[in-house]
């Protein structure tokens, strides 16, 4: 849809993965309308957040804790399939099942004070007015690359968990994977299956986690996490806090020397790395799989940040600007937590609409007390 001039809505919902969707579907059962009083904007070419740009290797099977998005179950998934095709089918039903009616492809440039208390969300389909913004932007748009000296005199190839194509690009080579996480641990171990050789550096020592993950585990896991977000610190990923899970794979590649680490090195050089010790590493490709970092660039105009670098929030709620949730966003970036932050914010936000002037565009004087929504029930994905 072609916008020119301003719109005036009561929430504008950045970002369509498990958050978003999340808080659209709550934004829904509180009485609220699509492109009415809310409008869902996603810069994705299609539905999936960033499940639809997940390397083809990463079937379904292999992915940890997928929780069901709020209203409706996934069933009779393939485990063998893609991760990408079956997130992205499941998402793209839910979206038509509750007609969220989601912007795509739309490009979030801005968010800046306006006027009459109102945000101005400025997209490439034009501006919005909002009273409140859900943030929901993740992470997947910001992947993290270390420098370290030489990192520009090598001659191989250095690529990002972003753009990892799966193992079998790397037959015959020699691979160093630098990353302790569930990322980099994947990647090695369905890499070394192909590659002539791999090699693991990490920063410090990777801590592999026995037993089953239970639900005081990841409270406590999540809390710690949560703290850093009070403290107005960069969050670290809930994975960084858990440990890696031991199963039989990781067992085996244990066994094999697969998951040897070594730590981190000192420098890069035109053929591989070095540390100062004397020691070196030949190698061909170095692939960094290091992480992302939240993807909040266009929200830099309402400075949100705190000198330690993150964006302080209580709940979802930015510190600094209470019309501001941020969803899947620190505590609430694993899958269970985006549903959670996604229903925690829309509880918040209808607070704040319900401030002298109510909910202005396509709401009822009522918003806030629960409605149905159409399409219960779960979504059994159709056969590939």
């Amino acid at each position: 849809m072609n916008i020119s001039g301003v719109r005036e809505l009561d929430v504008v919902v950045v970002g369509a993965g498990q958050a978003g969707l999340s808080a659209a579907y709550h934004l829904r059962r509180v009485g609220l309308k699509p492109d009415d009083a809310f409008v869902v904007l996603d810069h994705a070419p299609r539905p999936g957040g960033a499940w639809q740009f997940r390397w083809p290797s990463l079937t379904y099977g292999k992915v940890h804790g997928m929780h069901a998005l709020p209203g409706m179950e996934l069933t009779g998934a393939d485990p063998d399939r893609p991760s990408s095709e079956v997130i992205g089918a499941y998402f793209a039903a839910y979206e038509d099942r509750f007609g969220l009616r989601v912007h795509r492809p739309v490009e979030v440039s801005s968010v800046r004070e306006g006027n009459g208390g109102r945000l101005l969300v400025e997209t490439s389909e034009g501006t919005y007015a909002t009273r409140a913004l859900i943030n929901a932007t993740g992470t997947w748009d910001r992947p993290f690359w270390p420098r370290y000296p030489g990192q520009e005199t090598f001659r191989g190839r250095q690529l990002h968990t972003a753009n990892y194509p799966g193992p079998e690009e790397f037959t015959g080579q020699r691979v160093l994977v630098v990353g302790g996480g569930a990322s980099g641990t994947q990647h090695l171990m369905e890499i070394a299956e192909f590659a002539a050789e791999t090699f693991w550096v990490t920063r410090s020592e990777p801590v592999f986690r026995e037993g089953p993950f239970t639900e005081e585990w990841g409270r406590a896991a999540v809390a710690m996490v949560e703290e850093r977000v009070r403290n107005g610190l960069p969050p670290k990923s809930v994975v960084s806090v858990t440990g890696l899970p031991l199963n039989d794979a990781v067992r085996r590649a244990r066994e094999q020397g697969v998951l040897d680490r070594l730590p981190m090195f000192d420098r890069i050089t035109p053929t591989g790395v070095a540390w100062d010790d004397g020691r070196v590493v030949e190698t061909d490709v170095i692939l960094w799989a290091t992480g992302f970092r939240p993807a909040v660039d266009h929200l830099a105009p309402l400075k949100l940040r705190e000198p330690g670098g993150g964006i302080r929030a209580e709940g979802t709620r930015a510190v600094r600007d209470g019309r501001v949730h941020l969803v899947g966003y620190g505590p609430s970036a694993s899958t269970i937590g985006a549903n959670r932050a996604g229903r925690a914010a829309v509880r918040s936000v209808m607070r704040l609409l319900k401030e002298p002037g109510g909910v202005r565009a396509g709401g009822e004087a009522g918003a806030g007390v629960a409605v149905p929504v159409p399409g219960a029930g779960p979504f059994r994905l159709p056969a590939a």
